[in-house]
């Protein structure tokens, strides 16, 4: 009745816990019926009656706040299992203390606390627990049975049932917290293991519609080449037209050789043999490259590093990748951008500043998703910086984008990226 796929864990937590007080109320009135007509045993019935009636109004009242939509807290999930704990101290207090038999059923709210909650929670709980039990050593309504004929032998009994439950508590809650951070880490492990297998889905289908599109532009760009060849050999009075037709067969084998180094690059990429080159001839190689695709953008770049400067892996994903970033912080900043870059033995640290309207809280989050965007539409896809971001994570680094500090305006790309260990 409670079942919802958006709930967090502590809602479904304490819907189980609503079901599982239930169940004891539950057994709790089938206890108290065997006692009373069965046993016949003389206990304070009234009180204890209205202990579990208290405890009903509360599992009733945990059941209208279960169909509202708010969230649940850990604290009001710890105050719930408080309840339950001071409920049953209050039944122990009124049939026996410490030589109830029942007196171990302290451990289940522990347990659930050590399962569902934060460490912190489950030893607050284990020590309430263990201070209940002790003063219900010394502090309750005796049993209808003389156990005087016992003497020492049944005080020496509680007395190891206490310190069995102070071991068993302290045990219980040491190993539960500790699984239940290791199957929190195993959780956490395997959403990244999934988002990365999402992720390489989506670089596996953009990768195939490129190539895809690659062989259906040839065909269009070849009939184009033959159509303007025709016209510039019909038309060889005319200057003007000759010239304009001469630059619109460059700008056809352009685009013809952007895709063909396309698709072989498709093909390097998956079986590239890799080799190592200088971080800073490696930058300035990509930097001339840039600046060659994007004349109009003036830039300002600052190196500085141990010497000799180690080695980068030199692949053309990896420039590619850089140059996307490059690309991005210029369309936000079309006047001047920054690339300020440090390196140590083991690691290059890029940064790329530009002066542009920043980001908003969206794209801090959103950042490197597929198809986010937030340039205007038909001006951008989306997948330039999804793209960078999965290459440079392939290559065991990181992006991270934030807006600058100490002035109005303006994003940073900041790139991590492992460095070539040079053997000694």
């Amino acid at each position: 009745m409670f079942s919802d796929l958006s709930q967090s864990p502590l809602s479904k937590n304490l819907q189980r816990l609503f079901l599982l007080r239930n169940i004891v109320i539950s057994v709790q009135c089938l206890t108290f019926a065997l006692a009373y007509w069965v046993l016949e045993m003389n206990l304070p019935w009234t009180e204890m009656v209205a202990v579990a009636v208290l405890l009903a109004v509360l599992n009733l009242a945990t059941w209208i706040r279960l169909r509202r939509k708010w969230p649940v807290s850990s604290v009001e999930f710890f105050a719930q299992l408080l309840m339950d704990v001071f409920a049953l101290s209050a039944l122990l207090y009124f049939s026996g203390g410490s030589t109830n038999p029942f007196i171990s059923l302290y451990l289940l709210p522990l347990t659930i606390a050590a399962a569902a909650l934060p460490w912190a929670y489950t030893w607050v709980m284990a020590a309430i627990t263990i201070s209940f039990y002790t003063l219900l050593l010394f502090y309750y309504v005796p049993l209808p049975h003389d156990h005087d004929e016992h003497g020492s032998e049944f005080i020496l009994h509680v007395s190891g049932m206490w310190l069995a439950f102070v071991l068993s508590t302290v045990l219980i809650a040491w190993f539960v917290v500790k699984m239940g951070i290791s199957i929190r880490e195993r959780d956490k492990d395997l959403a990244l293991a999934r988002e990365q297998a999402l992720r390489n889905e989506q670089i596996i289908a953009l990768g195939t519609l490129a190539a895809g599109a690659a062989h259906e532009l040839g065909t269009p760009l070849a009939t184009m080449a033959v159509v303007t060849g025709e016209l510039q050999h019909e038309n060889t009075q005319n200057s003007e037209f000759q010239n304009n037709i001469r630059i619109l067969r460059d700008q056809i084998s352009h685009c013809k050789r952007t895709l063909t180094q396309l698709l072989a690059d498709a093909g390097q990429a998956r079986a590239e043999d890799v080799s190592g080159q200088a971080v800073d001839s490696f930058l300035n190689q990509v930097l001339d490259k840039w600046q060659l695709m994007r004349p109009s953008v003036k830039f300002t770049y600052r190196a500085s590093g141990v010497e000799p400067p180690p080695q980068i892996l030199n692949t053309q994903l990896l420039s590619q990748s850089i140059l996307n970033l490059l690309n991005n912080a210029a369309d936000a900043s079309l006047k001047h951008i920054e690339v300020e870059v440090k390196w140590n033995h083991s690691e290059l640290h890029l940064q790329i500043l530009d002066y542009g309207e920043g980001l908003s809280g969206e794209a801090v989050q959103r950042a490197g998703q597929a198809f986010f965007t937030t340039k205007p539409r038909g001006q951008g896809f989306g997948i330039g910086l999804f793209l960078a971001n999965a290459n440079i994570e392939r290559f065991g680094g990181s992006v991270r984008l934030m807006n600058r500090e100490g002035r109005e305006g303006g994003a940073c790309t900041e790139v991590i990226l492992p460095l070539i260990r040079q053997s000694i």
